[in-house]
């Protein structure tokens, strides 16, 4: 089975390092394309208005001057052309991707992208704490808990158009209380800074910062699970339709011209 791995938070993270090891435990053909820097936060964005730059690291190893959508493409419509991979698998992302959050994730955009060239795709990351401190990356929870995970999800056939979301806890391997299949949670109102400093030269510029806050917790949730430290897997789909609304939308406009 051919692999590829790719992420948004660039080459040389460290997601990605672990990431390719539990790659190799699946498959021996794992390929990794992945930004040249951290492209955190770009969601499914493409380059169209400026050349992409390719710098081959080994045989299998790649970097691209651009987003995580284009790393996909890159290496399914050129590199691995002759033989495109049967899997994809996005991150490990360093802090996780649930809720609203998958909305802006390169993360998961990666995983679209696979799911949308037709190759099953699992977007992966990791919970890190809330409280000043407790940030730290517990990489041996995915060393530990995704192989099997992996090999489970793709067991069996997919429905077309869908893709998989893995958040881990940030706990040991050996306190992860289970996995739960989850849905998409929503998040309290993340409080926006904007920093306004002034360059040099006198010319303003500006920061984004969040203010993550602890969430109300729905049963069922990709936040929930995480909070009972449990592993989240949130089946997604490509199809945004929200079909609640066909009905009374269609009765609504039922004549309009």
């Amino acid at each position: 089975m051919r692999i590829l791995i790719t992420n948004d938070d660039g080459i040389h993270a460290k997601g990605i390092e672990i990431l390719k090891a539990i790659a190799l435990g699946l498959s021996p053909d794992v390929w990794t394309v992945a930004p040249e820097t951290n492209q955190s936060g770009t969601s499914h964005s493409m380059t169209l208005h400026s050349p992409l730059r390719l710098r081959k690291i080994d045989d299998r190893t790649y970097a691209v001057a651009g987003t995580p959508t284009d790393c996909v493409i890159m290496a399914v419509r050129h590199l691995m052309l002759d033989e495109p991979p049967a899997l994809i698998l996005s991150g490990i992302n360093h802090g996780s991707n649930l809720a609203d959050d998958i909305t802006y994730s390169g993360t998961v955009a990666a995983a679209m992208e696979g799911t949308i060239l037709g190759i099953r795709s699992i977007a992966l990351s990791l919970m890190m704490g809330f409280e000043e401190g407790s940030r730290r990356a517990i990489w041996d929870t995915p060393l530990a808990h995704a192989p099997a995970l992996i090999a489970k999800l793709i067991a069996d056939k997919w429905r077309p158009g869908a893709l998989i979301n893995v958040n881990f806890p940030d706990v040991e391997p050996g306190d992860v209380a289970g996995v739960a299949v989850t849905r998409q949670g929503v998040r309290d109102a993340a409080l926006l800074n904007i920093d306004s400093r002034t360059d040099p030269w006198g010319t303003p510029y500006f920061w984004f910062g969040f203010e993550r806050r602890k969430s109300t917790l729905v049963e069922g949730t990709d936040l929930a699970a995480i909070a009972e430290n449990r592993i989240s897997v949130t089946p997604l789909s490509l199809d945004l339709t929200d079909a609640a609304a066909l009905a009374p939308l269609t009765k609504k406009l039922s004549g309009s011209r």
